[in-house]
């Protein structure tokens, strides 16, 4: 168990490591040559360029202007300063939203700790629990002085912790809906202001059914000239398009290495550069390295070309899904939004995701087998957060220098040592854990990709998902029962059995010095190292000294990076849920938590403004899942609570705070009935008014022209397959109010009927398309 003394050495190193980063990182940021490394998004916006330097070569490299050694913390001040308007035209609507969820900690843990400090600390430390119970095997310390724990079973001071986690309730309902109502304020107004972009007249539209008489692209365009006459403009069929990707990926490659030899020839044309065709070039025949990486490009290029025209004639490869833009937002919002037909298993809506935002691979997925795929996954998913508990055992069993004494006898004379027991006991559990939940994320994504949503925002609020449930059972609810009970088994048996809740009473609280630990940490060390960039700074200085050629290569080079929904917020979500399980139970937990929300504020404020370069803008669609994930902790907080105290012998408190859950649950379903549609749907309203505003500012505008290309996959995006369906929209436009609905299936009818010769009307289904007679 950390004692106060592990917890300063502890917090002495992690204080020390975010020192270091953020020295590091003030140094290197005003290099010359670490400009595009710590400023890419002002590059990529065209708004800042290479630092103008004078003299000797070394001058570029390293700035000798002293005064700016002075004023190495300016960028505190620099990342404050801007604005949260200027700052969502800078960097968008999800992340000024993403900032506001530290903001949201700070405004709910500021007052409850002050709370918590002035009335709940003094309760506890006054008491006398732990002196009066003797239980054994269970050891405290001063910090455990602070906490529920020194409260004497059946005391009637239990009742201002009943009070103030009713207090704790309120506040945090009261500034989740002020937060929701001004996010869903901010979401409108930004979706009204927004500048047109291709999805917000686009639908997806999937599960069309087969036609043996007409292809998919005919068979869309007839069903939408049918139901939808007035508003429909274009449709762009989805392909099969994996492995031409894979090929085109494959060129890529072999271009980028032909660059890296052509420039090292360039630099040494006294002798050509070899390679070695073997694994790896590690053995082989060797050949000429540029001879054969433009033999291998071309190879590829023709290759590229005959899967392309493959792609485009087989009909296996054409998926039954298409892109369908209409005329106007009014339009692809009544399409999005309402049931095509009397089958709901087909001609599936939705709105179509922002172009540069579509996970074009899973497109190609049937979608029936989607559903399989998902049940395959919440399968899988299970087992990997029921067997991760085993690590996470392993690393309680660190926490506690009696159970490396069991497992390891001979490492007691040096874990005795004062500095190395405190360093076992406060630092080496937070940084274990922290190791093994290094490429959880990156599984989850995994995971989700093979789901089959179309989006990388549905892609990431599924991985985020599933990485807050693991956190939450593996990393909370885990490390709770693995320390305590576990930890607490050998008095347990020789206990009899009513005083086996006395003890889960008392150590539950315990466990607070464990997160204290992880906390300082992945929210301490871990944030200050987000803005050094370590691993990006590395790689663009190896891009710009080996294949570097122009401006351009020097810009691809950068790695801005964005925000990694999925990584980032389910951790977030982590801090609130430990906040407000351990605010009536451990106070001196808080001020940990303030400290990471602020710091943490602080880091991604300037990364968001200096570096980070989204690649999509959802307009904080996400913001339910953050606000349902609150609640869900306030509620998981209120639960444990109450077995809490039925473990302290207040069980007649229990009808009191079941109210709470319930209250709880109440207002979350009152915030989801009042706000969560401007998260889900968009209003018919809002999309009439912009286009009206459209059209009175453009009336000349040539939709089709900026709809026709939007949806294409990106490797059919070449400048020949660019102007081929550039002459198409033009020749289109000409017919654009044509009413006309070319069909085949009308040809086969109207021909059915006069070779039968029957009189009366020769289908009994209604079309309204005219179709020439087939030869």
């Amino acid at each position: 168990m950390a004692t106060l003394a592990d917890i300063g050495v502890a917090a002495a190193i992690n204080i020390l490591s975010a020192l270091i980063f953020l020295l590091l990182f003030a140094i290197l940021r005003i290099q010359p040559f670490n400009d595009r490394v710590y400023f890419p998004k002002w590059y990529l916006k065209g708004l800042r360029s290479n630092p103008v330097t004078s003299g000797a070569f070394v001058s570029k490299i390293v700035n000798f202007d002293f005064r700016s050694y002075i004023r190495f913390l300016n960028w505190i001040p620099g990342a404050l300063k801007m604005p949260e308007p200027e700052l969502i035209d800078h960097a968008g609507l999800d992340s000024a939203v993403y900032l506001r969820i530290y903001l949201i900690g700070l405004k709910i843990f500021v007052p409850i700790a002050l709370l918590s400090w002035s009335i709940l600390v003094p309760v506890n430390w006054t008491s006398d629990g732990l002196q009066l119970a003797k239980i054994r095997n269970v050891t405290s310390s001063n910090i455990d002085k602070l906490s529920i724990s020194n409260v004497e079973r059946g005391s009637d001071r239990f009742w201002a912790h009943l009070v103030m986690e009713y207090a704790f309730t309120f506040w945090t309902c009261y500034v989740l809906m002020k937060e929701y109502e001004k996010i869903a304020a901010m979401r409108l107004a930004f979706l009204q202001s927004e500048k047109r972009r291709a999805d917000q007249f686009t639908v997806l539209v999937r599960n069309v059914p087969p036609d043996s008489y007409e292809s998919i692209s005919e068979n869309v365009e007839h069903f939408f000239m049918v139901n939808h006459p007035d508003h429909y403009l274009t449709n762009q069929v989805v392909y099969n398009a994996n492995e031409l990707a894979g090929l085109v990926a494959e060129k890529k490659k072999m271009q980028n290495w032909f660059d890296y030899y052509h420039l090292k020839y360039t630099r040494n044309k006294e002798q050509r550069p070899r390679v070695k065709l073997g694994f790896l070039g590690i053995w082989g025949k060797k050949v000429d390295a540029m001879d054969h990486y433009t033999a291998e490009i071309e190879k590829l290029s023709e290759q590229i070309m005959e899967e392309r025209k493959r792609v485009k004639k087989d009909e296996k490869g054409v998926m039954p899904a298409a892109f369908v833009s209409f005329k106007t937002r009014w339009g692809a919002a009544v399409c999005a939004q309402t049931q095509q037909t009397k089958n709901p298993t087909e001609w599936l809506t939705e709105w179509a995701p922002e172009a540069r935002e579509v996970y074009w691979p899973n497109l190609a997925m049937p979608y029936v087998s989607l559903t399989v795929r998902r049940l395959v996954m919440h399968v899988a998913f299970f087992f990997l957060t029921f067997f991760f508990i085993i690590p996470i055992a392993f690393v309680q069993s660190l926490a506690s220098i009696e159970g490396i004494q069991k497992t390891a006898p001979f490492l007691n004379t040096i874990i005795e040592k004062k500095f190395i027991k405190s360093l076992i006991q406060g630092f080496l559990p937070g940084i274990v854990l922290k190791i093994f939940l290094i490429f959880l994320p990156t599984i989850l994504m995994i995971m989700s990709k093979f789901e089959g949503f179309v989006s990388i925002s549905s892609l990431e609020r599924r991985a985020a998902f599933r990485y807050y449930i693991f956190n939450l059972v593996n990393v909370f609810l885990g490390s709770i029962i693995t320390g305590s009970a576990f930890e607490q088994l050998d008095s347990f048996l020789k206990q009899s059995a009513d005083q086996i809740p006395k003890t889960v009473g008392v150590a539950i609280p315990i466990k607070a010095t464990f997160f204290i630990t992880y906390i300082m940490v992945d929210g301490w060390a871990g944030v200050a190292g987000e803005i050094l960039r370590l691993k990006p700074f590395i790689i663009f200085h190896l891009k710009n000294f080996f294949l570097v050629k122009t401006e351009k290569d020097r810009e691809e080079a950068m790695d801005p990076g964005q925000i990694d929904f999925y990584a980032t917020e389910p951790r977030i979500q982590l801090y609130f849920l430990l906040g407000l399980v351990y605010a009536p139970v451990t106070p001196v937990l808080l001020p940990f938590i303030i400290f990471f929300f602020g710091f943490a504020y602080l880091i991604f404020r300037h990364q968001i403004i200096n570096v980070y370069n989204q690649e999509y803008e959802s307009a904080a669609a996400y913001w339910p899942d953050v606000h349902g994930r609150i609640i869900s902790a306030l509620i998981i907080s209120q639960i444990l609570l109450i077995g809490l105290m039925s473990s302290k012998g207040k069980a007649q408190s229990t009808p009191f705070l079941v109210v709470l859950p319930i209250l709880t649950i109440g207002f979350h379903r009152f915030c989801k009935g009042r706000y969560e549609s401007a998260f889900v749907i968009n209003p018919l309203q809002e999309a009439m008014i912009k286009d009206t505003l459209e059209r009175a500012k453009e009336p000349n505008l040539n939709l089709k022209v900026f709809l026709q290309n939007a949806y294409i996959h990106p490797v059919f995006k070449d400048e020949e397959y660019e102007d081929d369906r550039f002459e198409e929209s033009t020749e289109d436009s000409d017919n654009e109010n044509c009413v006309v609905v070319q069909t085949k299936r009308r040809s086969r009818r109207t021909t059915e009927a006069s070779n039968n010769a029957i009189g009366g009307s020769p289908s009994n289904r209604p079309d309204t398309g005219k179709g020439k007679p087939e030869p």
